[in-house]
């Protein structure tokens, strides 16, 4: 048969009907969000990150400090970034050291890097006061260098953290760990040597440095398997009966020190049901030792976060942070998927990223580690900022009855962020703000897409009306949205 112009126009009309009906069927139902004021998650303390092996290459940087630790446009390899904000820093006491004792000298892995062997400050352990030849205060210029540049931007929480204990401390005096990474590598009769290493770290920061830390977690991933003599870092396992008969040992030290009010982190357990485990095992004796609680998140999508919580915070009173984080992938969005489900069910009061700068997708920059090159942001680094730069010290976390949302509220500022993972096909979203007092006006909006090319992209301002707007949440997005001028209604 042969078509005519109308037949042709019929078929086109109803081809292009038949393809709406199924582009409709394919966009996913709005995200429908409350926000709830009475509901709260805690206040926020900060974000964070390491300085160890980033400190020990690139510390003398003030572009690198700049992006970390303020919230500056900073350019880096010759892009543009935006700063990240941090204000936690975790400061690592190194082991290691070229000094030898008579005939011993330090055991060194196979596989270690040279930038990952952290400079200790105690020599050879014949003197512990700090003032003496046994210690020398001029290593590790670096790792300080990067601390104070923190401290000048801002930075306001000071961790001061341990892989292994000094080299000659140590079993084997490998400060990598025990020939079976399931064996202990500090031997008990050097507990008070560790113990007065660290205690002494603290005290030359706060005299000599100008840095009083915050906290000190003595501890890494102490459970764990990875810490063996031939791994590729410092490392030192401990058992839970050995943290628990440490932790003492340390907090007697440390008042000995006069530094009876730096509090006691732990345990940086690998994983969170690690750190269930731990914490149950602790007698109520060494849980009032330890105010704050410190995990990793290396379970991700796995683990009992709620578990770790409901222990931890609800029935003992701590508080809890997520201490280390770390993924391989570079877009960013696996960081979005468990920051959300740590927020979600965790609920931590601190994040902190483990090495900023590494190589491959590790790193929030991609680097040459050996050769001190920082080459590009991944776009991990503005997935982060929607984050950091946005939910702020001091402000209160609020429910939102959605685990792809987290709310965060000022009241001082009378602002109200949130910051929404769309891990999927772009979806229509809903916002119900009738339980606050907001005027009608406008609501700010940044945008990150990994998968596409929006980089921390300040997006067109939306309208808020009678307590309630909407937006476009694009595939595969990190979206923050800022409200201000609006209180808890009464």
């Amino acid at each position: 048969m042969k078509s005519t112009p109308s037949l042709l126009r019929l078929f086109s009309g109803i081809f292009a009907a038949l393809l709406l009906v199924a582009h409709a069927a394919d966009v996913p139902a709005p995200l429908e969000v409350k926000v709830d004021p009475a509901v709260s998650h805690g206040t926020w303390e900060g974000w964070g990150t390491s300085l160890c092996w980033m400190g020990n290459v690139f510390g003398d940087r003030d572009d690198l400090a700049d992006f970390l630790f303020t919230t500056k446009t900073v350019t880096l390899a010759g892009k543009e970034v935006p700063g990240l904000g941090m204000n936690i820093v975790r400061y690592n006491a190194g082991a290691c050291s070229t000094a030898t004792i008579g005939d011993r000298k330090m055991a060194v892995s196979k596989i270690i890097e040279k930038y990952r062997q952290m400079d200790g400050f105690w020599l050879d352990g014949k003197d512990p006061d700090p003032t003496s030849a046994s210690w020398d205060w001029n290593v590790d210029a670096k790792q300080r260098a990067m601390l104070l540049k923190a401290r000048d931007r801002g930075a306001d929480h000071f961790e001061l953290f341990s892989n292994s204990p000094m080299w000659w401390m140590c079993a084997n005096d490998n400060p990598s760990g025990a020939p079976d990474g399931d064996d202990d590598n500090l031997p008990e009769k050097n507990y008070p040597a560790f113990a007065t290493y660290l205690a002494a770290v603290a005290k030359i920061s706060k005299e000599k440095w100008g840095v009083t830390f915050t906290s000190i977690d003595p501890f890494n991933e102490p459970s764990t398997s990875y810490w063996f003599a031939n791994c590729k870092q410092e490392g030192c396992h401990f058992s839970p009966a050995s943290q628990e008969k440490f932790l003492p040992v340390l907090r007697a030290e440390l008042d000995r020190h006069k530094l009876k009010e730096l509090p006691i982190a732990a345990s940086d357990e690998t994983w969170y049901d690690s750190a269930i485990a731990t914490w149950k095992s602790f007698s109520p004796a060494t849980k009032a030792l330890v105010p704050q609680v410190n995990v990793h998140g290396y379970q991700n999508g796995n683990g009992d976060r709620a578990g770790l919580h409901q222990l931890v915070v609800k029935e003992d009173g701590k508080r809890l942070w997520n201490s280390e984080y770390g993924d391989g992938d570079p877009g960013g969005l696996e960081l979005a998927r468990n920051f959300h489900r740590d927020m979600a069910a965790l609920h931590p009061t601190a994040w902190c990223y483990w090495q900023p700068t590494d190589g491959s997708g590790w790193g929030l920059l991609a680097c040459n580690m050996r050769r001190a090159e920082i080459r590009f942001a991944n776009p991990k680094a503005a997935v982060l900022a929607q984050y950091s730069r946005h939910i702020r010290p001091g402000m209160v976390i609020l429910e939102t009855g959605r685990n792809t949302v987290v709310a965060a509220f000022s009241e001082k500022d009378k602002r109200l962020v949130l910051a929404i993972l769309n891990d999927g096909p772009a979806r229509p979203a809903h916002f119900d703000l009738t339980m606050f007092d907001v005027p009608d006006g406008q609501v700010s909006s940044t945008l990150t897409s990994p998968r596409a090319m929006a980089r921390y992209e300040k997006q067109a301002d939306l309208r808020i009306r009678d307590h309630h707007f909407e937006a476009v949440l694009p595939a595969n997005s990190v979206q923050t949205f800022e409200i201000n001028g609006l209180a808890p209604a009464e």
